[in-house]
């Protein structure tokens, strides 16, 4: 799942630095991914890209799916709708 995570945020970036990321931006575009994907069920939506060209979103409203499994079946069903556009 962290894989997934970590390349649908360097898709959603946009770009490969010419060195490797660190470990928190690592965690930043994991952030993003997580973000993106939410997004397309109105629990995130995209504000903009900063001067570094990092896209940043607002949340609208919490995500309803309590508890850990939950949320990863969320994340999971949201990960195949953004394979299939």
């Amino acid at each position: 799942m962290e894989g997934i995570l970590f390349l649908i945020g360097i898709n959603e970036l946009g770009a490969i630095p010419e060195k490797n990321f660190s470990k928190e931006q690592k965690q930043d575009l994991m952030h993003i991914a997580v973000c993106t994907l939410l997004s397309r069920r109105g629990y995130y939506v995209f504000a903009g890209r900063d001067d570094e060209g990092w896209p940043h979103f607002e949340a609208r409203q919490s995500v309803d799916a309590p508890g850990l499994k939950p949320q990863e079946q969320l994340l999971k069903e949201c990960i195949i709708e953004y394979f299939e556009q």
